[in-house]
């Protein structure tokens, strides 16, 4: 296989008449070309110029070998012009809060490929704070997260709002129970959701009643939380979209904070582009529909 390097050397004495101004052209130094050209002749097994003191020309050889030169050369040019006119591909960075289930984005990323986006799609999970600190910093282009207030909700996307209730395995003794009171809970064990956002909340409603639990684990993944609770190692505090085979959510007494989930677009981000990714058609069609167990 003859190197590329190799025909602009040739192409350039052709060019160029002599090895000097041939070099210059390419760059290096006049050693370096004929070096080249004389490599180029071995492999070819054929001279290509008449040496002379006065002048170089072709052999017969080289006649031919020039005309199949120049087209290779031209199909190289034309390969990379071609890259360099393809437009890049625009990469949207997405945030995803860390507590919304993994089966709801898996359903996101299905019904985004059947669109068909044009768009690459970069997913950033984290919490609310990271998410929120990412976005005023420009470093992703848009967060699924909570929407807080009015303003929020006034600049976001809402796609979903929800409450919060006990997850606890289908065969807890308290399973059957629609309602707990927290005092049904005194004598349980309980894991803790370290990505919560209402985990202050949650720890002052227990103290407030007396409950002060045995904390069998602390996690900051929501399915390794869902298995331990499955598995009967504890029960805990998640948001209602969480659902799983194994796993009841019976609602806890005066237990009455919400969350709303929206898509919130950093001020660098152009609504169209947005439009174009099919991002939010994508999320209003998984993150509002009704959640089953996994």
């Amino acid at each position: 296989m003859i190197d590329r390097y190799l025909l602009r050397y040739f192409l350039a004495v052709i060019d160029h008449g002599n090895f000097s101004r041939a070099a210059g052209a390419c760059s290096v130094s006049q050693p370096t070309l004929s070096v080249g050209i004389a490599k180029l002749e071995r492999e070819l097994g054929q001279m290509l110029f008449h040496r002379t003191n006065r002048r170089i020309e072709l052999t017969e050889a080289g006649a031919r070998f020039a005309a199949s030169a120049r087209r290779i050369e031209a199909e190289f040019l034309l390969a990379e012009r071609a890259v360099q006119e393809t437009p890049a591909r625009e990469t949207f960075r997405l945030g995803v809060l860390a507590t919304i289930p993994t089966p709801l984005i898996e359903d996101f990323l299905i019904e985004l490929r059947r669109e068909g986006s044009a768009m690459r799609l970069e997913i950033v999970e984290a919490g609310e704070r990271d998410l929120n600190e990412r976005l005023g910093r420009g470093r992703i282009d848009a967060a699924v997260t909570l929407l807080r207030g009015d303003r929020d909700k006034q600049s976001g996307i809402s796609l979903f709002s929800e409450g919060y209730s006990l997850a606890m395995a289908a065969d807890h003794p308290l399973a059957h129970l629609p309602v707990i009171e927290p005092r049904q809970l005194a004598d349980n064990v309980m894991i803790v959701r370290r990505q919560c956002e209402l985990l202050s909340e949650t720890s002052r409603y227990f103290t407030s009643h007396g409950v002060r639990p045995f904390f069998a684990a602390r996690t900051t993944n929501e399915d390794r939380a869902l298995a331990l609770v499955r598995r009967g190692l504890g029960v805990t505090v998640m948001p209602d979209c969480f659902r799983h085979a194994g796993v009841v959510r019976p609602a806890l007494a005066d237990f009455a904070f919400t969350r709303t989930i929206g898509m919130v677009s950093a001020a660098h981000a152009d609504p169209q582009t947005i439009e174009r990714s099919n991002i939010v058609q994508a999320l209003r069609r998984t993150l509002t529909r009704p959640v089953t167990d996994a």
